[in-house]
């Protein structure tokens, strides 16, 4: 009997202190909560676009370049407009230009340079840090020393370039404590 005693004494101490625990009651100290309003953040931009476009043969504009016949020793100027868009506190990018190889048609008989990048006619080295007016300009020359029938009526396209804006990552820097 005295073991039951025990048992039941037992049971109650527990299941006392199962709802002092667990629903029936509770052992925290004073709290409190507060909401943060850190605010919303936004995105920059990178953007580039195509604007007028020009032909020129020794500073003479070209309208039609599909009508101007190349020869040896000519060097021809192709101008681009790009507006080019950057947004972002720490926005950094490189304007470059691709597709604009001799394999295009005249193999080693040409020599093609560029882009040199120019804002207001002055030129500027990538890496552009804000919104500008680009000038892109690339270089077709046609060498002089292409001799005999060689190149004769070949076609170079041009069509095909493409102008790509680029963001600069810039480097790690060390984690906020």
């Amino acid at each position: 009997m005295k073991n039951s005693t025990l048992i039941k004494g037992t049971a109650a101490i527990a299941v006392g202190a199962a709802l002092l625990l667990g629903g029936g009651g509770t052992l925290a100290a004073w709290n409190d909560a507060a909401t943060a309003t850190p605010g919303t953040i936004v995105a920059g931009n990178l953007d580039i676009e195509p604007g007028a476009a020009s032909w020129y043969v020794d500073g003479t504009r070209i309208d039609d370049i599909s009508t101007y016949r190349v020869v040896p020793g000519d060097v021809l100027t192709f101008t681009q407009v790009l507006d080019v868009t950057l947004a972002g506190d720490k926005m950094a990018a490189s304007v470059s230009a691709s597709n604009i190889n001799p394999a295009n048609g005249f193999g080693d008989t040409v020599k093609v340079t560029g882009p040199k990048l120019e804002v207001d006619g002055v030129e500027v080295a990538n890496f552009l840090k804000t919104s500008k007016t680009v000038t892109a300009t690339i270089t077709f020359e046609f060498l002089s020393a292409t001799s005999g029938q060689t190149a004769v009526n070949e076609t170079y396209n041009f069509n095909g370039v493409t102008f790509t804006l680029a963001q600069e990552i810039p480097a790690a820097t060390a984690t906020q404590p």
